[in-house]
């Protein structure tokens, strides 16, 4: 089974994604930073849009749902945890909850840290995974409400996804996390082939969203933190991952 997916710029930094099945005529959106860009790529493409995933409820995940809705009426999902901050929701979901879209399963996986009800839905027929701004290109989201251990249990639920999985993530954060990671990994080679490849794409104005999942797992350090070589290099060989985690988060604050 082959489901389309469209990546489309929003806001200054934001990315939102169209998911199309040709055999059902079902389009979903993945969060709404803006509707301006989904109602042209919808109108563009002859697509009907049947429904809005919603991951957290941070205003530029969400704020460009009403106008969407006036122009497209589709269900809502989103976290249950999450109601009372997400736009009305047509169906409410939480962790390890399923549903049904063009004919393949959607898992729903709780991956609070960013914020506390904080989802990501995955496709595991598709190999893609919604991961908006917990696991992203090189990084993770700050972690605003949660705890630094509760992200990274988090971001440990990806690690178990079939590494050719497509990470479609929020923001067009990628070169930036790439000049961090190599100050926690200046030696690796991988790295280093990476945030060049990066940073030619962005010069020649390309997206760096999505990324795949193997190569977040051999270059991302904040997934990471129990391998040798980060702990290492942070002095940080006895420490728990879970604190190693939080040391490279305390530096990609202030960085």
């Amino acid at each position: 089974m082959t489901l389309d997916l469209v990546t489309l710029p929003a806001l200054s930094d934001n990315y939102t994604f169209l998911l199309h099945d040709d055999d059902s005529g079902a389009t979903a959106v993945i969060d709404v930073p803006e509707a301006a860009p989904i109602d042209a790529a919808l109108r563009e493409r002859g697509w009907t849009l049947s429904e809005i995933w919603l991951t957290h409820h941070h205003a530029d995940h969400i704020q460009g749902v009403e106008a969407l809705l006036a122009k497209h009426p589709a269900k809502v999902t989103g976290a249950r945890a999450d109601t009372h901050r997400l736009p009305p929701l047509d169906r409410a979901v939480s962790d390890g909850d399923s549903f049904t879209f063009g004919g393949e399963e959607v898992h729903v996986m709780d991956v609070s840290g960013h914020t506390v009800g904080h989802i990501a839905f995955h496709l595991p027929g598709s190999t893609i995974a919604f991961t908006a701004d917990s696991l992203m290109a090189l990084g993770c989201g700050r972690v605003f409400e949660g705890s630094m251990e509760q992200m990274w249990d988090s971001l440990q639920k990806f690690t178990v996804l079939d590494p050719e999985t497509t990470i479609c993530s929020g923001h067009e954060y990628t070169q930036k996390n790439a000049e961090f990671a190599l100050t926690i990994e200046p030696d690796s080679s991988a790295l280093k082939s990476r945030a060049d490849a990066i940073a030619a794409a962005r010069a020649r104005g390309e997206p760096t969203v999505p990324s795949r999942l193997s190569d977040e797992l051999a270059t991302n350090p904040f997934l990471r933190a129990a391998d040798e070589p980060v702990r290492r290099n942070l002095d940080m060989m006895d420490a728990p991952a879970a604190e190693v985690f939080a040391e490279i988060r305390r530096r990609k604050d202030a960085f």
